[in-house]
Formats: C-alpha cells, sequence, structure tokens
C-alpha cells in the first residue's frame, strides 16, 4: 500500500490541524490570513534555538 492509499483508508480518523503563528504579539491561525500574508508564512525562514 503507498502512502495516498493508506492515508484515503483512515481518512475517518483524520481531524483538521489549525496552525497558530504569532503575529504582532498575539497568536492568530494562519488560515483566517489572506493571501499575501500566506504567502509571506510560507516564505518564513524556520529555526530552532540550540539548548545550552
Amino acid at each position: 500500500m503507498n502512502k495516498e492509499q493508506i492515508l484515503e483508508k483512515h481518512s475517518d480518523k483524520r481531524t483538521k490541524c489549525v496552525i497558530y503563528t504569532r503575529v504582532m504579539g498575539y497568536h492568530r491561525p494562519v488560515e483566517s490570513f489572506n493571501l499575501g500574508k500566506k504567502g509571506e508564512h510560507t516564505e518564513r525562514v524556520k529555526f530552532s534555538e540550540p539548548k545550552c
């Protein structure tokens, strides 16, 4: 079975994942962004802070 078949088989168990991002000091769901802001969000460089 390939990945698509597995996902289709278990589609009834899947739930929607809402992604939030911090904008101007507060958190907002990315799905509420307009088209331009969604484009900016996908172009952002993500980083992880190294442990001390």
